[in-house]
C-alpha cells in the first residue's frame, strides 16, 4: 500500500471510530455499530435502491416475535347487538394471526479489498464516501435477491450453488407458499407428464417418449401448449385468491417476472432492452405501461422470470434487530488487502398474507387459433 493511500485509510478508520464512540484500534476488533450510525446505514441501503423505498425496514428489538403488524389487515365497520345483551369486543385490526411471527437471522455482509485497487482510488477526494456507498448499495442488492429467491438458512452458504442467495435466509416468496399455499397458483390447466405417465383425473397433457401430446382426460391428441393465453386473464383469477376487501385496493400492483410478459410488452421489452438492464443495474422499478388484469404491472430487480405477484409493495418488509449489525475493519498484509467483517440479524415478512397472490410454474401460449370467417 502506497504511504498516501495509507493516510487516506487511517482517516476513514478514524471517521468509523469517532462516529461510533470507540478508539481507533477498537475497530480492527468486533464492535458493535452505534444506534445512530445502525440507522443511518439502514436509511442509506434503503435510498440505494428505487424498490427499497418503496418497502420497509423495520427495526425490532427481539431476535424472534410476533409481526409488528403496521397495517390493518381486516376492516373495521360492524355492529353489535347490545340490547340483546351481546358485549362489544374490539379487537386488532393489525393481527396476523395466521402464522404471524418472524425470525431475524445473522447475515454476513464480509468484503476484502486489495492493496492495488485501493491505491487506484486514492485520487478520489470522496474516497472515504465511495467505498462506503458501493458496498451499501450491494448489499441492498443481496436483500432483494434473498427476498425474491431465500428458501433456507443454512449453516454454510455456498455462493455457487445458490448464486441468487438461496441459502441465505427465507425470502418474501418462501413466506407465501409456505404459510399461505392457498393464496398460490402454482399449475394450470396444462400438466404435461412425460412418457405417458397421465394421471386422467386432471386435466393434464402427457407427452410420449415420441414427443406427441395428448389430453390427459379424453386420451386425444392434442396440440395444447399454454395454461393461459395472456396475463390479463392470468391475473383476474389469481385476484380470487385474496381476501375479498383488498381486491380493488389501489395501491395493489402486479410484480411480472420478465418470461411471462410475453406478447402484451414484447415489444415494449424488445425495443426498451438497455432500459431493463439499466433498470436491474441501478435496482429501480420499471413500470410497464399497460395494465395487466386492471392493476399496475411492474417488473423488478431478481424477480423470479416465471413467477407474478399481486400485492402491495408496502406489504412487504424486512426486520432488522436493533443493536446486531456488528463490525470489524483490519488490515489483512499476508492477503495484501483489508478487509471489513459485518453482520446483522434480519428478517423477510409478508404483513397480510390475504393481501396477496402468487403464481408460478404457469405456461404462457398464444390464444387458440380460430375458424376462418365464412
Amino acid at each position: 500500500m502506497r504511504n498516501d493511500t495509507r493516510l487516506l485509510l487511517s482517516a476513514f478508520v478514524s471517521q468509523i471510530a469517532i462516529l461510533n464512540g470507540i478508539d481507533p484500534e477498537t475497530v480492527a476488533k468486533n464492535f458493535t455499530v452505534a444506534p445512530a450510525v445502525e440507522q443511518k446505514l439502514e436509511e442509506r441501503i434503503r435510498e440505494s435502491s428505487e424498490f427499497l423505498s418503496r418497502i420497509e425496514t423495520v427495526p425490532v428489538d427481539a431476535q424472534e416475535g410476533d409481526k409488528v403488524g403496521i397495517d390493518v389487515t381486516r376492516p373495521l365497520a360492524g355492529r353489535t347487538n347490545t340490547a340483546g345483551g351481546n358485549k362489544r369486543t374490539p379487537t386488532d385490526p393489525t393481527d396476523t394471526s395466521d402464522l404471524g411471527r418472524y425470525r431475524c437471522e445473522k447475515t454476513n455482509f464480509d468484503y476484502a479489498l486489495k492493496y492495488a485497487k485501493i491505491d487506484a482510488w486514492r485520487h478520489r477526494p470522496e474516497f472515504q464516501q465511495m467505498v462506503r456507498d458501493v458496498i451499501l448499495r450491494q448489499q441492498g442488492r443481496d436483500r432483494i435477491m434473498i427476498g425474491w429467491n431465500g428458501i433456507m438458512v443454512a449453516a454454510e452458504t455456498d455462493r455457487v450453488t445458490y448464486p441468487l442467495l438461496q441459502d441465505v435466509n427465507k425470502g418474501w416468496l418462501y413466506k407465501i407458499r409456505t404459510f399461505a399455499a392457498s393464496r398460490v397458483l402454482n399449475d394450470g390447466d396444462l400438466t404435461v407428464y412425460a412418457n405417458g405417465a397421465n394421471n386422467p383425473n386432471l386435466k393434464a397433457v402427457y407427452v410420449t417418449e415420441q414427443g406427441e401430446l395428448f389430453d390427459g382426460t379424453t386420451g386425444a391428441k392434442t396440440t395444447a401448449e399454454a395454461d393461459y393465453i395472456n396475463l390479463d386473464a392470468l391475473v383476474h383469477d389469481a385476484i380470487e385468491l385474496m381476501d375479498e376487501w383488498n381486491r380493488d385496493d389501489t395501491d395493489i400492483v402486479v410484480i411480472v417476472g420478465r418470461d411471462l410478459v410475453h406478447q402484451k410488452f414484447q415489444n415494449i421489452i424488445n425495443t426498451a432492452a438497455d432500459t431493463a438492464t439499466e433498470m436491474e443495474a441501478r435496482d429501480r422499478i420499471l413500470n410497464l405501461p399497460k395494465l395487466v388484469g386492471g392493476k399496475r404491472a411492474i417488473m423488478v430487480p431478481f424477480f423470479p422470470a416465471n413467477a407474478l405477484l399481486i400485492t402491495k409493495l408496502s406489504n412487504l418488509k424486512i426486520y432488522v434487530q436493533n443493536g446486531t449489525r456488528r463490525r470489524a475493519f483490519r488490515e489483512e498484509p499476508e492477503l495484501d488487502q483489508v478487509a471489513n467483517y459485518e453482520s446483522v440479524n434480519e428478517a423477510y415478512v409478508v404483513e397480510d398474507y390475504g393481501a396477496c397472490a402468487f403464481v408460478e410454474n404457469i405456461v404462457m401460449g398464444p390464444a387458440p387459433a380460430r375458424p376462418a370467417a365464412p
